[in-house]
């Protein structure tokens, strides 16, 4: 019952927070044309293709960070990582593969096994705060 309650808090959470996102930021990185951001977008078409949404903006990885830590602060421990399996998440997720069972083997650490009740938790807020 509590992950339910949880669930549904951080998705509420979730939901207004990536409503409150500008697209003024969007409109700032597209002005920068570094290399770096070249093969960014070289990259995404592959990364799209595979069902992998784009790197999330500040304030989305700001939600989606609160949102795993709110289901167990062990989740994110290396945020760089997180965002990393959460992004890899949405490709099982949208692939109709059995998500659960992935993001307890994508989130787990050796000083944190994902349960079943996470796994699905985890699933809900990537729903919410990032995949497609």
């Amino acid at each position: 019952m509590r992950i339910r309650t949880t669930i549904a808090a951080v998705a509420a959470t979730l939901a207004v927070t990536l409503v409150g996102c500008s697209s003024d930021d969007k409109d700032d990185n597209a002005k920068s044309s570094t290399p770096a951001a070249t093969n960014t977008q070289d990259n995404s078409d592959a990364e799209k293709a595979a069902g992998i949404p784009p790197e999330p903006d500040s304030a989305q990885r700001a939600a989606l960070l609160a949102g795993l830590k709110a289901i167990n602060p062990a989740l994110v421990g290396d945020e760089d990582k997180t965002i990393d399996n959460a992004r890899n998440q949405c490709s099982t997720i949208s692939g109709g593969g059995n998500a659960d069972a992935t993001a307890k083997s994508r989130f787990s650490t050796s000083e944190h096994e994902v349960t079943d009740d996470e796994a699905k938790a985890i699933n809900m807020v990537l729903k919410v705060a990032l995949c497609p």
